[in-house]
């Protein structure tokens, strides 16, 4: 029986021209090779499965191949290659740096560089993960990487590249490899399945290549793990299945239903997709994920970022036309939010479900505030600017003439029955017009509003004050400076309308004044008293040390413990 080969390595690139997604870098390292202007030092670096490892073996081939093509590919038939291919080559060495890390490892390999190739003009040196080398593995190093022999060329690499020290990134040729598009992996894949004889659509494939993420090694493995679970035959069902991908059109239906305003049908599908065995958070950022490619599908110019297959892409720009871009905006916000929470909240369905229902409830809110201000503010507008408007007939001359101010318009407001109280409306005509610029007048025209009350005077003591200043963290998001202030203050009773908070410096007193009228009306809600007043004062922090002698410090030891004395005459002990 013929040894199974997972296609990872099956299909692995053996030249330049094989590489997938990484056309800059190969052409660079061919060009090089082809004027002979190759560096000491190589730094690959990048995401895992985009070919660092590939590109060091097949460049490491090519500068030691006897007989190289006329485009400076391996020609893979000359007694190196032939060594490369069936790893026995002794011109090339490989150095897992994340389990040979040590000092000892990076020696032996230094002892290595000493001895010249026997076959070819180069001894390669490829250190994989060399970001795992411990720090004396890295300054070990360092000499040998800035001046190695002529024959010896080292290639290190890595996908942290932040960890790498400074001083071995200016010592190397730096190349960055960038993740392989949907689109490379999706005709590589196809390559690779018309060599199997495995018959799968673009639409599974596209789903193997976003489940990937950028990485070939992992969607060769996603489509070896397809083929032993479906045969010869792969179908875009079996790949969501195997693959546990939430179907999209889970999420076309959900957001037709919130379009709609069918609450129910949004609740049922959510349910449906929890049986299926999906987490309700990978359904929230799904369902984000999905309006970002409903918005990015309304413009022809943006549409082009849109990663999928031509039928789901004709599908995303179908719904994008039933969804104006404010109302994709509100719902994406909703979402946010919803998975900013998700993270802490203790009912998680309950919060998603609650996001849920707002997008259902999008479409209705343009209705409601219609509604509302025809039905409600309409009233209330007639009757409460009639006093404005017979106290500008105070204020203009009588001898101009102002027909229109005498209009009759306040028995039009008779038959409405709003609870509004109209006992201060004949004080106004009353008002001066050196009252009015007062400030002292300002008062009596705020107590007309409806929206005046009697001042509150509800007595408290220090406990009910202290609890009430607990838990304004809350009412300011975002200001974390003024929450610390908060959470640290502890107000004391001067009066009994009269509370002070010391604060540390008078920075922290200019920050908190900033906040403190918001402050104190929340206090003053919670303890039901609007006389309350506030007093900020700086404190006194300042702390005197002083530095004690040794002849100090021995007399407070001997009152402490008469003992120490005879201890010292006994051991003939002096003081510095």
């Amino acid at each position: 029986m013929e040894n199974y080969i997972v296609s990872a390595r099956k299909y692995r690139p053996t030249t330049f021209e094989s590489v997938v997604g990484q056309l800059a870098l190969t052409q660079t390292l061919r060009n090089a090779i082809r004027s002979n202007r190759l560096a000491h030092a190589y730094l690959f670096c990048g995401p895992r499965g985009v070919g660092k490892t590939t590109c060091a073996r097949i460049f490491a081939k090519t500068i030691n191949c006897l007989a190289p093509t006329a485009d400076h590919e391996a020609c893979n038939q000359c007694e190196s290659c032939t060594a490369f291919n069936e790893q026995r080559s002794f011109n090339i060495h490989e150095l897992d740096a994340a389990s040979n890390n040590s000092v000892d490892d990076i020696r032996s390999l230094i002892d290595q560089v000493r001895i010249p190739p026997q076959i070819g003009k180069y001894s390669v040196y490829i250190i994989d993960e060399v970001h795992m080398l411990s720090q004396g593995a890295f300054n070990a190093l360092l000499k040998t990487l800035e001046e190695p022999p002529s024959y010896a060329i080292f290639i290190l690499a890595t996908t942290e590249k932040h960890k790498i020290l400074p001083t071995i990134l200016s010592r190397c040729q730096v190349y960055d490899f960038t993740r392989i598009t949907i689109a490379d992996t999706i005709h590589h894949l196809q390559y690779v399945a018309k060599q199997e004889g495995v018959s799968v659509g673009e639409e599974a494939l596209n789903v193997v290549a976003q489940k990937a993420d950028g990485g070939m090694r992992d969607a060769l493995s996603i489509f070896d793990q397809l083929v032993a679970f479906c045969g010869k035959d792969i179908s875009y069902e079996q790949a969501i299945e195997v693959l546990n991908v939430l179907n999209s059109e889970y999420y076309f239906r959900m957001i037709d239903a919130a379009l709609q305003g069918a609450v129910g049908d949004a609740l049922l599908l959510f349910n449906e997709v929890l049986q299926k065995g999906f987490d309700a958070g990978h359904c929230i950022t799904g369902l984000s994920q999905h309006l970002r490619d409903v918005l990015v599908s309304k413009d022809a110019a943006t549409a082009q970022l849109l990663e999928t297959s031509d039928a789901i892409r004709q599908h995303y720009q179908q719904q994008a036309t039933r969804c104006n871009a404010r109302w994709i905006f509100n719902a994406l916000e909703i979402l946010n939010t919803c998975d900013i929470h998700f993270r802490t909240a203790k009912n998680k369905r309950l919060t998603v479900e609650l996001a849920l229902v707002k997008l259902c409830r999008l479409v209705e809110v343009p209705e409601v505030q219609t509604v509302g201000i025809q039905s409600a503010a309409k009233p209330v507008a007639q009757i409460v600017p009639q006093p404005a408007t017979q106290l500008a007939s105070q204020l203009v001359p009588k001898s101009e003439p102002q027909p229109q101010v005498s209009q009759p318009q306040i028995p039009k407001a008779e038959p409405v029955s709003f609870p509004i109280s109209m006992p201060s409306i004949p004080s106004i005509p009353s008002i001066s017009i050196k009252q009015s610029t007062t400030p002292s007048a300002r008062p009596e025209v705020n107590e007309t509003t409806p929206r005046s009350k009697e001042p509150r005077n509800t007595p408290f003591t220090l406990d009910q004050l202290i609890d009430a200043w607990a838990g304004l963290s809350e009412n300011f998001p975002g200001e974390e400076r003024l929450n610390a202030m908060l959470t640290t203050l502890v107000p004391e009773l001067v009066s009994p309308e009269l509370c002070r908070v010391t604060v540390a410096n008078p920075w922290q007193r200019q920050e908190f004044g900033k906040f403190g009228k918001r402050v104190m009306d929340i206090v003053r809600d919670r303890l039901k008293n609007d006389n309350l007043r506030l007093q900020v004062e700086v404190g006194d922090y300042t702390k005197t040390t002083r530095a004690y002698t040794s002849s100090e410090k021995y007399k407070v030891l001997v009152d402490m413990n008469p003992h120490v004395a005879e201890l010292k005459s006994r051991l003939n002990l002096q003081l510095e």
